[in-house]
């Protein structure tokens, strides 16, 4: 968990943003993953990973990726996870609270987090208990890339109440792991989201159209 410098060299804010991967990934491995996005923000947002507490298991007949994380286990028996499970119970969560307070702590301030498919969804619960009023998450604004609601009836305290936090949510028209339907329910839950569509799949897409979202919105956060 390493903090990346400061931007320099500019008189506009460098916003800082807590990047939240998604299920099966981990700080390194969303790193690369996000190299076009990071090059495309430099001079805007300063983004730091971290990783999720949780190890996923190594599945039966091997194919293990490196060192794979997740932010909650829909299916605590089996330490595994699907965005599609309706559980009466999960695992992990408090634990991967516990880390991002911890990023939050040592790390910040941040602006604003972005998450990524269960990294967005987990980003949402962070929204709502910044706006109940948790002490822990402090920051201004939410980038939501195919995220999606929990299912879980546990977390369902989480969407009582709408979400105030300004949000940017973007997802796939292709999206088969995500789809946008379920992008689309999650962003239900805030007042007045961004709505970001594009016409790939699961993933972050930084083309030109997007970075005509990307700019204005966070640039509305750097005054």
């Amino acid at each position: 968990m390493a903090a990346p410098a400061r931007g320099t060299g500019t008189s506009e804010k460098v916003l800082r943003l807590l990047a939240l991967h998604g299920y099966w990934q981990n700080e390194h491995s969303f790193r690369e993953r996000t190299g076009a996005l990071r090059k495309n923000l430099k001079n805007r947002a300063e983004i730091v990973m971290v990783s999720a507490p949780l190890c996923i298991p190594e599945p039966e007949g091997g194919g293990q990726r490196e060192d794979p994380r997740g932010w909650w286990f829909s299916d605590p028996g089996k330490s595994g996870f699907n965005a599609m499970d309706e559980t009466k119970s999960c695992a992990g969560l408090e634990e991967s609270l516990d880390t991002v307070a911890k990023a939050f702590s040592e790390l910040g301030p941040f602006d604003g987090i972005l998450g990524y498919s269960q990294g967005a969804a987990f980003a949402a619960m962070l929204c709502a208990l910044k706006q109940q009023g948790d002490p822990r998450f402090q920051f201004n604004f939410a980038i939501l890339v195919a995220g999606f609601k929990s299912r879980a009836h546990e977390h369902a305290h989480f969407y009582k109440e709408p979400i105030t936090v300004p949000s940017l949510h973007v997802f796939g028209d292709t999206d088969r792991v995500i789809p946008g339907d379920m992008s689309q329910d999650l962003a239900a839950h805030f007042i007045d989201p961004v709505l970001l569509t594009h016409p790939g799949g699961h993933y972050i897409p930084v083309c030109a159209a997007q970075k005509k979202v990307y700019f204005p919105f966070l640039d509305s956060f750097r005054k």
